[in-house]
């Protein structure tokens, strides 16, 4: 046991102290990169999985490239070993594909007989998942409610809608409007987050009640996920 702690036991083995500068300098570069992500973000689609796979990319590669200390032999059999396992399995989350990367690397230190590194960067990376996890990071809370209407007045009356919305709702997004032909019904759709979100039965009723609209329907938007 204190041979598997006290260092690499391969031809190129990795000094502890840098060890725990790499993944901690990845793991705040990545962090970085995910919040500028999160803040500029202005798509429809939106994945919060995606965000956490950019935290945790970056400690992967820096744990990877310690594994395989410019070793060439080492980097082709880790190569082999992913493209086997993602050309049998179809993976569409992203953050499914960190979960196999991090086993495959930790494997792969194992078997190049890093196993400080393989100790380190085991715990490093379950106890990353596991606050990523309980923190819910990556996360949005832009909008509480998604709202949507039929209005059967001219266009040019949504006034007293836009009006109704502004007075119960911080902030009003748009996020769909489809408008039928001469006489034909509109059907709007709007993002909203609420002033009060215990309020939202009445927002839905004053708006039920306005002339035009001719029916409400809402979702409740706790966050925003993948589209």
């Amino acid at each position: 046991m204190n041979a598997l702690l006290q260092g690499d036991h391969a031809s190129a083995p990795t000094p502890f102290h840098a060890l725990i500068v790499a993944l901690t300098l990845a793991y705040l570069f990545g962090q970085m990169i995910a919040w500028v992500y999160v803040f500029t973000h202005s798509g429809v689609s939106y994945s919060r999985s995606f965000v956490v796979s950019l935290i945790v990319l970056p400690v992967l590669v820096s744990l990877v490239l310690i594994v395989m200390s410019n070793n060439i032999i080492t980097a082709f059999g880790l190569i082999a070993v992913f493209a086997v396992v993602r050309f049998r399995n179809a993976l569409r989350d992203t953050l499914d594909t960190c979960y196999v990367l991090a086993v495959i690397i930790l494997g792969t230190a194992c078997g190049t007989q890093k196993f400080s590194s393989a100790i380190v960067g085991a715990i490093a990376l379950s106890g990353l998942f596991v606050f990523l996890w309980m923190t819910a990071s990556g996360t949005r809370h832009r909008f509480d409610l998604i709202l949507n209407l039929r209005w059967t007045r001219p266009a040019a009356e949504l006034t007293e809608v836009s009006q109704l919305l502004n007075r119960h709702s911080l902030r009003v997004h748009i996020a769909n409007q489809h408008f039928g032909k001469g006489a034909e019904a509109a059907n709007l759709s709007y993002r909203l987050l609420l002033r009060d979100p215990a309020r939202a039965a009445e927002l839905l009723s004053e708006l039920s009640e306005v002339a035009g609209v001719d029916r409400v329907s809402s979702v409740q938007a706790a966050d925003e996920s993948e589209i």
